[in-house]
């Protein structure tokens, strides 16, 4: 089958003919919309003006590049739904989807993980916090809120994961591109990822987090909307898997989210067999890892899509234990209304058994929940 005819499939007459889907659905990336004042109002008045700088400088990068507006008021090509801020409205949102329990990631507060300052990052990632805690209290059955931390401080990060999760949240979401001097190679983190495993917390890295979009103007927007966002998760899921993360770390839990899984197979096979050509190939200590790259991944990483055709394919073959569906709701690219449309058009093919993985059971294990 060609690519054209997959998406003729995917896309055109033939998904009209595709089946419902029965199943219970737990969305592991959702989004809130903070109110964009949000910083403004409940920061000390002495970092209010250092913020104010900060987000200025972020929003006019943002302007140079053709990126949505930064601590604005709402993405304009976000659906337009109040419960993507309204903590009341947004059970509606998921009855007309027809999910039952979402694992929710911030906006704007994803954008926090981009400030330079150590100091004024962590006075707001708690800001944040303390909104999503309060945000999921409509319904913490239903609502499972992801804390953001700031990594500069690793000491602080780890207080404060103990503090969200006694609140009731399920994990924890980090940068997904560190800063250069603090790549996840590094020995930084070591002492979150144990505090991380012990207190049974597993770590999202979500696409558009940290510091690795500072787009060049010079390049195309394929360029820098598709290509550049790609590979810089490659980077930090290869300096996890190579710096030995994993191996040094074995119950801890990595998730990639919102970056697709059809491209995840071919580049985990690729490391395989370099590590299988030699380990001369490699400027880590391959004595260090037991297993291949994609052992690793099979056994403590997982990926969230939402509208991958190609990888709703390769799921036939690879990946069912660690990829998981979920509905973005609401933003722009969000399967929001029509989820089980979307899910018997690019799963359909799929054992029944294997669909409840994907679009429940692998979420409700990470997480804890409960299943249905």
């Amino acid at each position: 089958m060609t690519l054209d005819q997959l998406h003729q499939r995917t896309y055109g007459a033939e998904a009209q003919e595709a089946l419902p889907v029965d199943l219970v659905l737990y969305s592991a990336d959702s989004h809130v919309i903070e109110p964009a004042d949000l910083w403004a109002k409940e920061l000390p008045t002495k970092l209010r003006k250092e913020f104010e700088a900060v987000t200025t400088g972020l929003a006019r990068r943002a302007d140079h590049r053709g990126d949505p507006p930064i601590f604005g008021g709402g993405r304009p090509d976000d659906v337009e739904h109040p419960g993507g801020t309204d903590k009341n409205e947004r059970l509606r949102a998921l009855d007309a989807d027809g999910v039952s329990i979402e694992v929710l990631y911030g906006t704007w507060g994803l954008k926090l993980l981009a400030i330079d300052d150590p100091k004024l990052e962590a006075a707001c990632v708690k800001i944040y916090n303390d909104w999503l805690i309060d945000f999921c209290q409509a319904a913490p059955d239903r609502l499972i809120g992801l804390a953001i931390l700031s990594c500069y401080d690793i000491d602080g990060a780890i207080a404060e994961m103990a503090r969200c999760r006694d609140a009731g949240m399920r994990g924890i979401s980090v940068w997904q591109i560190p800063r250069d001097d603090l790549r996840f190679s590094t020995d930084h983190y070591d002492r979150l990822w144990a505090a991380a495993q012990e207190m049974g917390m597993p770590v999202s890295l979500h696409i558009l987090s940290g510091h690795g979009y500072r787009k060049h103007p010079e390049m195309m927007p394929t360029s820098t909307d598709m290509t550049k966002k790609l590979a810089v998760c490659m980077d930090s899921i290869h300096d996890i898997i190579f710096s030995g993360v994993l191996e040094r770390f074995p119950g801890l839990r990595v998730i990639m989210a919102e970056n697709e899984i059809g491209w995840l197979p071919w580049v985990l096979e690729q490391w395989d067999f370099y590590v299988h050509k030699g380990r001369h190939h490699f400027d880590y200590k391959q004595e260090e890892l037991k297993l291949l790259p994609s052992e690793y991944f099979q056994r403590q990483m997982y990926a969230t899509f939402f509208n991958d055709a190609v990888g709703g394919r390769l799921l036939s073959w690879w990946g069912q234990d660690n990829c998981m569906w979920s509905n973005d709701f609401p933003h722009s690219n969000s399967t929001w209304p029509v989820s089980r449309d979307v899910i018997a058009r690019d799963l359909g093919d799929l054992p029944q058994d294997v669909v409840a993985k994907i679009v429940h059971g692998t979420c409700a294990n990470l997480y804890d929940l409960p299943l249905p």
